[in-house]
């Protein structure tokens, strides 16, 4: 049976990398959630994919002066004070407002949401005894050089999160096989194609799971690399015909904006 992953929650109904998009994605019967790690100006641990944030926040209101700016050159408290959901409503990204897919209600929750620190994700994943796969991007200056690593590892130590919830991938492949090493019983998955000068390898025994981009790959090249036995999570697979396709030559997973299009999903409100 396909794995079905929520690509930064379910990003479509609720906006994303906040933890109403999990819970939206564990409503709906999603079997992981996928997020980014992103460090503050002091080196706390928070959800966020853009390196700016005038996309997903109000931070052209809030810091006027500052709107380009990278996440890490704000401080956990900055980040916090900024809306992280309102937005949503404005934009309608994926157009499922207008389809009616997210009720007026739902719209209301969202106004109120914080940027999420990478604590509250653990917790809210153990607390639905639920699983995350937590992406590890690069990161801006001046947080280019930190150890993600070691403090996303020291971090989940302290919670108390482990293999059973949490599993890692990243497009960082040096950094997927430093944390194979100190800790082999982590999953490591190998983001492949993010960028177009990325090779599409499908060789490195050090990962578990492959997640390529797949307009990188037709469908053909897809299943002769799962037909090898490896372990495929394409991304971001939409559109019902691909996810059926997909599914069909028998991927392992999905990592979809839409879990709610995936077939075992669609029973689930």
């Amino acid at each position: 049976m396909v794995t079905v992953i929520a690509h930064r929650g379910a990003r479509s109904l609720a906006p994303e990398n906040t933890l109403a998009a999990a819970r939206k994605a564990y409503a709906l019967g999603a079997d992981v959630w996928e997020t980014d790690v992103a460090v503050t100006a002091d080196n706390q641990l928070v959800l966020m994919h853009d390196d700016a944030m005038t996309r997903t926040t109000n931070v052209k209101e809030r810091f006027p002066d500052r709107v380009l700016a990278a996440f890490s050159t704000y401080s956990l408290a900055e980040i916090r004070t900024l809306n992280a959901g309102s937005w949503f409503e404005r934009d309608d990204p994926f157009g499922q407002i207008a389809a009616g897919a997210v009720s007026p209600w739902e719209l209301a929750q969202y106004a109120g949401e914080k940027v999420p620190t990478l604590q509250e994700a653990f917790k809210l994943t153990l607390e639905l005894d639920w699983f995350l796969n937590l992406e590890l991007k690069a990161q801006p200056a001046p947080k280019d050089d930190f150890d993600v690593v070691n403090a996303v590892l020291e971090l989940a130590d302290e919670i108390g999160i482990g293999p059973d919830h949490l599993l890692f991938s990243s497009a960082q492949l040096a950094w997927l096989k430093t944390l194979k090493q100190r800790r082999p019983e982590f999953e490591v998955q190998a983001i492949l194609g993010l960028f177009p000068e990325d090779p599409m390898d499908f060789s490195d025994v050090y990962f578990d799971t492959f997640n390529p981009r797949h307009t990188r790959l037709s469908i053909d090249q897809l299943k002769q690399q799962a037909g090898r036995g490896l372990k495929l999570n394409p991304f971001t697979i939409n559109e019902n015909e691909l996810i059926a396709n997909l599914i069909e030559i028998g991927v392992a997973g999905l990592i979809t904006d839409f879990p709610q299009r995936i077939p075992r999903c669609i029973k689930h409100p």
